[in-house]
């Protein structure tokens, strides 16, 4: 099924931190936006950034503006529960004033866990699913060190839970940053492995918020959702952060070290936050959760090698907006509506070629006995899957696998 929906309450909706401040050299604000909570401050990071030169320069800067800064470094990837049980076990109970998270997306979905039970006790687990937050936290800065995920503004954290054998969201207004600081030149050292795949995830959330399901809520939706759908505002960024990655991925590519490259790419990764912090994601980050549970890879890589083959499925269901990509890409200028929306599927493809980015899923690991569980597992985030603005089915994900594995990029046929 393939039918359309359209804002017709002319929705605009955004989400954001209380004080966002963007560009090269901007980690030098963040004492003076410490000082403004609190004395006593906790940062979460991983091992890499935390024997890094410019994160022992960021923590020397707070103690000397007088801040007591605690450290922990024991971040790991995919955010593990027993993770965010160990920060609990070691620092519940110590005076606290505000959590600061630098990092990767894993990082910053950590400290705003951390900064929630650090404040109000209790298991993560009971945290699970949307608005299952009874209150505010600790203050939360998030300070990003990859161009991608858009963290810094979400409300959302996903956790890995061993025991069920999978990643849950955690989605709550109360998880909102009170502040991100976004310095490109904290992205500078990002590997290339890291670069492309943050770069595609960014790309992703571009494209899943500018194409989502327009859902016209009432006000009550509104308050009792995250995820509202496609709207004019969340399209402006939308916008913004497309023009941006058009030619900074391919430059970064080319050279790690541009810094405009780099302040491209992270302002758009922003934008793509505040698109889908309303907005939402939809199939690829729906089917990519159980993909990378089974593949062990990169959540990047995973909606990246998913892109073309979601993409085409939708398009049927979101013709103009595809079109409208491939305006603000620069292709397809000139021709009707159907060659123009495909041309920006195209230019997508091209765009993560350049990166290196799979653009099929047997380059991931997966198998075609896998694909049912996949479907199965894609099939319970219907938080995700709701906001798909075609209708997906286990039969659907199903075919989408089939097509990712073989690399069959033809044009899906109703």
């Amino acid at each position: 099924m393939s039918t359309r929906t359209t804002n017709d309450i002319g929705l605009g909706l955004l989400r954001q931190p209380k004080h966002l401040a963007f560009g090269p050299g901007q980690r030098a604000q963040l004492p003076h936006l410490v000082r403004g909570i609190g004395g006593r401050a906790l940062i979460c990071t991983d091992e890499r950034m935390a024997s890094s030169e410019v994160f022992a320069e960021i923590v020397a800067a707070l103690r000397d503006s007088g801040v007591a800064v605690e450290v922990f470094d024991g971040v790991e990837a995919e955010l593990p529960r027993d993770n965010l049980l160990g920060v609990v076990d070691r620092f519940s109970g110590s005076p606290v004033d505000v959590v600061i998270g630098v990092g990767g997306g894993s990082c910053l979905d950590f400290a705003k866990v951390a900064a929630i039970l650090l404040a109000r006790g209790g298991d993560v687990r009971d945290l699970y699913g949307e608005n299952r937050v009874a209150g505010p936290g600790l203050p939360m800065i998030a300070v990003p060190t990859t161009g991608g995920t858009g963290a810094e503004i979400t409300c959302i954290s996903v956790v890995y839970d061993a025991d069920l054998g999978m990643k849950v969201g955690i989605a709550s207004p109360y998880l909102e940053a009170h502040a991100a600081v976004v310095d490109p030149e904290l992205t500078i050292s990002c590997p290339r492995g890291l670069t492309a795949a943050t770069g595609a995830d960014a790309l992703s959330h571009l494209i899943e918020s500018f194409t989502a399901r327009a859902k016209n809520p009432g006000t009550d939706h509104i308050e009792q959702h995250l995820y509202v759908g496609k709207n004019l505002l969340a399209d402006v960024y939308a916008r913004q952060g497309l023009g941006l990655l058009n030619t900074s991925l391919e430059r970064l590519a080319a050279d790690l070290t541009d810094l405009g490259a780099r302040s491209d790419t992270m302002l758009a990764a922003m934008s793509a936050g505040m698109a889908i912090n309303t907005a939402g994601t939809a199939a690829a980050h729906a089917i990519q959760s159980p993909i990378g549970a089974l593949t062990h890879t990169a959540h990047g890589f995973g909606v990246g090698a998913l892109l073309p083959y979601v993409m085409r499925y939708n398009l049927p269901a979101r013709e103009p907006e595809f079109a409208e990509i491939a305006d603000v890409l620069g292709v397809g200028t000139g021709a009707d509506q159907v060659a123009r929306a495909r041309a920006a599927i195209v230019r997508v493809e091209e765009i993560l070629a350049a990166l290196d980015v799979p653009l099929n899923l047997r380059d991931l690991g997966l198998r075609p006995e896998h694909f049912e569980v996949v479907a199965e597992q894609a099939m319970k985030a219907t938080r995700l899957t709701a906001n798909n603005p075609r209708e997906l089915t286990h039969d659907s994900v199903v075919e989408i696998l089939k097509r990712g594995y073989a690399d069959d990029r033809s044009w899906w046929d109703l």
